[in-house]
């Protein structure tokens, strides 16, 4: 799920780039930051929604728009993990992860 969301992230433009490095005993993904002209992040925040202990579901008509469409909702549905707009897209709903601005 975690190389999912960094995947959507480099799509929508909120990081350079990522890869994963193979380590013992798990992998890791290296995270490039991308930056604007004077060198403020693209990646403002980032708001976890899901937690273990309480996960939460929304259904298509329930997915918000974070920051007046600024952000963006990142969502696991039957059909993968895939941002708010492509599961309203695809007449999906599922878990609310996180949101990203």
């Amino acid at each position: 799920m975690k190389l999912a969301i960094a995947r959507i992230l480099k799509e929508e433009g909120f990081i350079k780039d990522y890869e994963v490095l193979k380590g013992k005993p798990q992998r890791i993904i290296k995270i490039q930051l991308k930056y604007m002209d004077k060198k403020e992040p693209v990646l403002t925040g980032l708001q976890r929604v899901s937690k273990p202990g309480l996960r939460v579901y929304v259904q298509r008509s329930e997915i918000p728009r974070v920051y007046g469409g600024l952000g963006i909702a990142i969502l696991s549905t039957a059909q993968g993990v895939m941002t708010g707009q492509q599961a309203w897209r695809q007449n999906a709903g599922g878990e609310l992860i996180c949101y990203v601005w």
